[in-house]
């Protein structure tokens, strides 16, 4: 589905797209909304009232026709508020950010492990997106289609708003052919050269996914190369894309991924520190398709590769 047009009287902030809040209707027997400020603390108390106050006064919280809200202005139900997200203490960078390819279209771009592709969590400026706006001055950059934040490589942006719905289309009507690289444990059981199953979310903890009974909705091809010490260097091929399904897959073969915080066992939960010594070893190594607007042939390939994990050198 594509966005919304976003409103031209809200321009960007340093790279950074306006996010918007729609003041809702008092509930009843709670302690009402005095100002705006009240509720944007209540609503995203990441950010303290103090601090939302301080926003509003330096012009950072607008109306939908792009006006200032000063700290002072009173609760309105059905109001929308645009504002910017902010990280004062956000993270060094996890590495370069490298653009592969531009036309007036699209852009490709390679994406270091731990960085995310959208602002979320402790990034924002130094989120791929972010950083790319403010490399190119492209302010409609929009990405087609997303990869984890663990996980290093290709990540496709539309540069137009009017052809981002085609370009998306490519990806709801599986007509992107995607190959992927992991490192992981080469397993005692002979690899089966397609993998389906049913991906859900795990109900114990929201940032997982995990296999049940069922309907496959989830199809990925795998083939093995190079094995160093117990270790196998893995071409995988989706064909669907579930969150985490690669990383799903491989764990559910008995193959964990090397530097997997979340499978088989959860090392860090979102939110808790990285540990950029430990990448996990995937990669979105090659992407192919048509294009929809120009026609053309499009094949992309990163310029990044999988580093084998300590004990595992040649």
């Amino acid at each position: 589905m594509s966005r919304p047009p976003r409103n031209p009287l809200i321009p960007t902030l340093n790279g950074v797209s306006p996010s918007v809040v729609a003041l809702p209707c008092q509930p009843p027997g709670q302690t009402p909304w005095t100002t705006v400020a009240d509720y944007l603390a209540w609503r995203l108390p990441a950010v303290s009232l103090q601090q939302w106050c301080e926003r509003m006064a330096s012009g950072a919280v607008l109306t939908v026709d792009g006006q200032t809200l000063p700290p002072e202005t009173p609760f309105r139900a059905g109001m929308r508020v645009h504002y910017w997200r902010a990280q004062p203490d956000e993270p060094a960078a996890p590495g370069p950010v490298h653009i592969l390819f531009r036309d007036d279209h699209l852009l490709v771009a390679d994406k270091p492990h731990f960085m995310p592709v959208t602002p979320s969590g402790a990034y924002v400026q130094r989120s791929l997106l972010v950083q790319l706006k403010r490399l190119t001055g492209v302010d409609t950059l929009s990405p087609i289609h997303r990869i984890d934040r663990e996980t290093a490589g290709l990540v496709v942006f539309s540069c137009r708003p009017q052809d981002r719905d085609a370009y998306q289309a490519l990806f709801r009507k599986r007509q992107v052919h995607k190959r992927y690289e992991a490192i992981a444990p080469t397993g005692t059981s002979p690899l089966p050269a397609v993998r389906h199953s049913r991906i859900v979310e795990d109900p114990d903890a929201f940032f997982r996914m995990r296999e049940v009974e069922g309907e496959p909705n989830s199809q990925t091809w795998l083939s093995a190369g190079e094995s160093r010490r117990g270790l196998t260097r893995y071409a995988l091929e989706p064909v669907s894309g579930r969150r985490h399904q690669l990383r799903v897959h491989l764990w559910g073969l008995g193959r964990p991924i090397c530097g997997d915080s979340f499978y088989p066992v959860v090392l860090r939960g979102p939110g808790e520190p990285d540990d950029r010594s430990q990448p996990l070893r995937l990669l979105a190594a090659e992407m192919a398709f048509t294009d929809p607007v120009t026609g053309q042939q499009r094949h992309f390939a990163t310029s990044a590769s999988l580093s084998w994990p300590d004990g595992a050198g040649a």
